[in-house]
């Protein structure tokens, strides 16, 4: 078959050629687990028989985890689509790849690339998206970025579909008016999807937050040098350190982005501003500690919350086990709780330990653990369903 860069689609059988979660280089992530996940859709997934009246799609960085993930999300989701183009660096140009039955030629990015495209997803890095994200959207094409480049800007919308939607709704598909929309921070997408709900019964007024971030937010390089460093340690050999400057098998430290003179990393302020840009509230008091542990993929979050008035834990449970995207897993007698090895490859964002927060009087705290798939929820996920709502206007 014949190489292309964009076609028509036809019905032929699907074949998968993306990042596969749950197969991390030949070997499978095990779970002994029996919660069923995604037992209700987080957004109404759009579905149309008619896929030659959808739009035209672009996925940026598509060699990357990310962009392999997207791939997946779209088949997975039956996104609907007319086109779809393949960019990449000129390194990765010229690669053919197997998406739906179609071989597709990558192609190089570069400024011509977004001649009628309507939607592209975008995950190549900051510099990239600066870069190329405006030079789209002047094109008419609406971008919906996964770097930090645009979300603390004004005028872009940062969203979580189950959280804020309506900050997004001013943008429509087909107006021929392109524009940009920010991806949350990973940790931050998995934070807002537990608290949200809460946040809505009784509004939060402070909350602290320590993550555990796998190895799957440094992107596939770090996945495979956690596993090179583990296969190193367990032989008595000098672990190699590439992508991160010390021994990450068997070990964890604060998270790798630059500390400012606040004390704070990066990945910690990207957290307290998103949160407050998210929820349209700079008053928020948000504190966070962002740790790397050698976890392969899905991160994890301690988060305490002090509400403004009163939020029983048996409410609490009950108003998260009834919100999209969700899924309690909460067994004390069991001591069975979210892990990060259970939400792998699943959509839905995992809660648990939900219980009063001792320190604090009248039921004004609560302490909940968190885990979600970084790049499912945390990236792609929540990217094609900003691109999903695009199509619902």
């Amino acid at each position: 078959m014949a190489a292309a860069s964009s076609h028509h689609l036809s019905a032929t059988p699907s074949v998968d050629c993306a990042f596969n979660a749950g197969q991390i280089f030949g070997r499978k992530l095990r779970s002994s687990s029996s919660v069923k996940f995604s037992s209700k859709q987080s957004i109404k997934t759009v579905r149309m028989a008619l896929k030659e009246d959808g739009p035209s799609v672009a996925v940026v960085g598509v060699t990357g985890a990310v962009g392999q993930e997207f791939l997946k999300v779209l088949k997975e989701r039956d996104f609907p689509y007319r086109s779809l183009k393949l960019l990449a660096s000129k390194r990765s140009a010229g690669k053919h790849m197997t998406f739906e039955g179609r071989e597709y030629l990558v192609e190089e990015l570069t400024d011509d690339s977004f001649g009628g495209i309507d939607i592209a997803l975008f995950s190549a890095g900051g510099s990239i998206s600066k870069k190329f994200g405006p030079l789209a959207a002047a094109q008419g094409t609406i971008v919906v970025d996964n770097s930090s480049a645009f979300r603390m800007d004004d005028g872009v919308p940062l969203v979580i579909p189950e959280v804020n939607p309506d900050a997004m709704a001013h943008i429509k598909l087909g107006s021929k008016n392109g524009a940009i929309i920010a991806n949350p921070n990973c940790s931050t997408i998995i934070c807002l999807m537990a608290t949200t709900p809460l946040h809505r019964h009784a509004k939060v007024k402070r909350m602290v937050v320590s993550t555990y971030q796998a190895a799957s937010g440094a992107g596939a390089a770090a996945m495979a040098e956690l596993e090179q460093q583990t296969r190193e340690v367990l032989e008595g050999k000098e672990p190699t350190c590439n992508i991160f400057t010390q021994q990450y098998a068997f070990n964890l430290f604060s998270h790798n982005t630059k500390i400012f003179p606040n004390g704070y990393n990066e990945e910690e302020m990207k957290l307290v501003k998103e949160t407050r840009k998210i929820w349209n509230d700079q008053d928020v008091r948000v504190t966070a500690t962002c740790v790397r542990v050698p976890v392969m993929r899905a991160h994890a979050e301690s988060i305490n919350l002090e509400f403004d008035k009163p939020l029983d834990e048996g409410t609490a449970r009950e108003i998260l086990k009834n919100s999209n995207g969700i899924v309690v897993i909460d067994d004390r007698a069991a001591n069975h709780f979210p892990t990060p090895l259970e939400v792998s490859n699943k959509d839905d964002v995992a809660v648990g330990r939900i219980r009063q927060d001792a320190s604090q009087n009248g039921n004004y705290g609560l302490d909940i653990f968190v885990c979600g798939d970084q790049i499912r929820k945390g990236a792609a996920l929540n990217a094609v369903q900003i691109a999903e709502k695009l199509l619902q206007e």
